[in-house]
């Protein structure tokens, strides 16, 4: 029997070293709160979303860039593990790779500060190779490399046929030259607000939020945490699935299982509902597991 073949998926982004603090509760302006525990993790929302859709079955394609050091050899043995494959994420001399700190609480939110150190070195003239693109069916973006990366990324893309999926995370105003070459956008609830104006409260005016900014993109779904997702594809129903329930560990990464969840069922060609809820489902396994 024949084995069908895996959707090609190529995600240009960011690789972080993340530390993982765990604490009561995240500090103040000028307080010092005593932790329990901390580990390294790896990160980065294009290395998460990369791991991510090598799991949900796709063959995917990382495109970035680390610094010549320990964090740097850290990331790139993680993709390895993950099955992603790291050939086209350059090593930078002199440069230090990304990386984070994230302080996760007692009720599972957390804050982080990144510093994206090689992050902001990637070179676009590499997203032009033909190969990167060859089969390739949908790319990932998110918005912790420069501009001119994911516009070099999304305009190769673009000739290659691929789908462009957009994270539009951690938010900026976005180029109308981007915005244009983008096929399926995801926000969170505070990026809808910031990119629409629509405030998103629950999962009823996520749906609104999707809805308005769908007269910008062919697709739109934005993440209401634990109210759930709404999603807006032209010419099709809208779609709203309520948050599945499950005992929340961490939320840490779970907008980057999400995405690569997603855009690796789109990329088999499911239906967008179908991918919506698969989604859904790879979210809350993340959130209900250790980070």
């Amino acid at each position: 029997m024949n084995t069908p073949a895996k959707p090609v998926i190529v995600v240009v982004g960011s690789l972080h070293y993340d530390i993982m603090v765990d604490a009561p509760d995240r500090p103040r302006k000028g307080e010092t709160v005593t932790g329990h525990a901390w580990a390294p993790k790896f990160g980065g929302k294009g290395g998460n979303q990369s791991v991510s859709a090598s799991r949900a079955g796709a063959e995917v394609r990382m495109a970035g860039a680390v610094g010549d050091d320990e964090f740097g050899r850290f990331l790139i043995a993680a993709l390895d593990a993950s099955d992603v494959d790291a050939t086209r994420v350059a090593r930078l001399p002199g440069i230090g790779s990304g990386m984070s700190v994230a302080i996760s609480d007692a009720e599972g939110d957390y804050g982080a500060v990144i510093v994206s150190g090689a992050n902001l070195e990637i070179d676009t003239a590499a997203l032009r190779q033909a190969d990167l693109w060859k089969g390739t069916k949908a790319l990932i973006l998110q918005n912790e490399v420069p501009d001119a990366v994911n516009l070099a990324a999304a305009a190769a893309a673009r000739e290659a046929k691929a789908i462009v999926c957009l994270n539009a995370a951690p938010f900026r105003p976005l180029p109308d030259e981007l915005a244009a070459l983008v096929d399926v956008l995801i926000v969170n609830a505070i990026e809808a607000e910031q990119l629409c104006g629509c405030r998103v409260t629950d999962l009823t005016s996520a749906a609104a939020a999707a809805t308005e900014l769908a007269k910008r993109f062919p697709s739109v779904i934005v993440t209401a945490g634990g109210d759930g997702v709404a999603g807006v594809r032209t010419g099709e129903a809208p779609v709203s699935l309520g948050a599945l329930p499950v005992r929340l560990v961490s939320t840490h990464g779970a907008g980057d299982a999400f995405v690569g969840a997603l855009v690796g069922s789109l990329a088999t060609g499911s239906p967008f509902g179908e991918s919506l809820s698969a989604a859904n489902e790879a979210a809350a396994r993340h959130v209900s597991a250790r980070p």
